[in-house]
């Protein structure tokens, strides 16, 4: 038996039309928070047995075909707002996405996080991976963050205590974010939005931003970048099922339309062998991987 909560509770509830893919199973079950105290209930009552996931758009992400076990958290419009909360700050809900926080950085005058842009997410995933681009990363501007912990604990943890390193926290699993606080510095609405298109544009022309897509499969590698490696091995256009490696970007791989969850993850596979076999680089997953094969 489940918690009841005010929010919405949804029993074996598809992930695929929920994730950039388009692949992979169901969630056992899927709760839409109505509010952050409905979160924290549900959290302090529940089975502490039962595993707990947090979804955002699901962008960065691989859901197997055997689904996800426990409780799906994906939070809606309660957390995703974003307002300043000093000259150079803003508050940001867990569930907003990174174009609305770079939008409304702009709108305040408050340049430096125009590359929140091109992080197609939402706040509590990019705090987690320490999501980054074009030259910046989460850990430059996050000041602190709010989580809810497995027992419905909130804490508020400044940036210092997360661990951040490369694509990656130490945020203990089943902790969800629910706001953090971001500061910039300075700057004109005119020159941030010019940034932000020319981010915008860079995206466009280098990304297959309209295949069904996970964005950047690989973490580079130190000194070098994973689509150079992937190249290099002779990976560009290679398929496994309805999976392809994108001709386009060669460390994005795409579901043209018939891939399962094991079609792209063994494609995956297929290309960290062939990185490693041609050249001795282990390449690491940047791309998520979670729930049953």
């Amino acid at each position: 038996m489940l918690p009841r909560p005010r929010g919405k509770l949804t029993a074996d509830a598809p992930l695929a039309p929920l994730v950039w893919f388009k692949s992979g199973g169901a969630a056992d079950w899927l709760f839409e928070p109505a509010d952050l105290d409905d979160l924290r209930t549900f959290l302090s009552e529940l089975d502490p047995a039962v595993p707990v996931m947090a979804l955002g758009l699901g962008s960065n992400l691989i859901v197997r075909d055997g689904g996800v076990p426990g409780v799906v958290v994906r939070l809606g419009k309660a957390f995703a707002k974003v307002a300043r909360s000093d000259a150079l700050t803003l508050s940001c809900g867990g569930g907003a996405s990174g174009i609305l926080v770079s939008s409304t950085a702009r709108d305040a005058g408050i340049a430096g996080l125009e590359f929140l842009r091109s992080i197609p997410g939402t706040v509590g995933g990019f705090v987690r991976m320490n999501g980054g681009a074009y030259g910046s990363e989460v850990k430059d501007v996050l000041v602190d963050c709010d989580v809810v912990l497995r027992d419905g604990s909130l804490l508020t943890l400044p940036v210092g205590d997360l661990g951040y390193t490369y694509r990656h926290s130490s945020l203990p699993d089943g902790a969800i974010v629910v706001a953090a606080r971001f500061k910039g510095r300075a700057g004109e609405p005119a020159a941030i939005q010019a940034e932000m298109d020319r981010i915008a544009d860079a995206r466009e022309a280098s990304q297959p931003l309209r295949s069904k897509t996970g964005g950047s499969t690989f973490k580079n590698p130190d000194g070098d970048k994973a689509w150079r490696l992937v190249d290099a091995a002779g990976c560009r256009g290679l398929t496994r099922g309805g999976a392809q490696v994108s001709d386009k970007h060669t460390n994005f791989l795409i579901n043209t339309g018939t891939a399962t969850s094991a079609d792209i993850e063994g494609l995956g596979e297929d290309v960290r062998r062939r990185v490693r076999d041609s050249q001795g680089v282990a390449l690491e997953w940047e791309i998520q991987r979670v729930g049953r094969p």
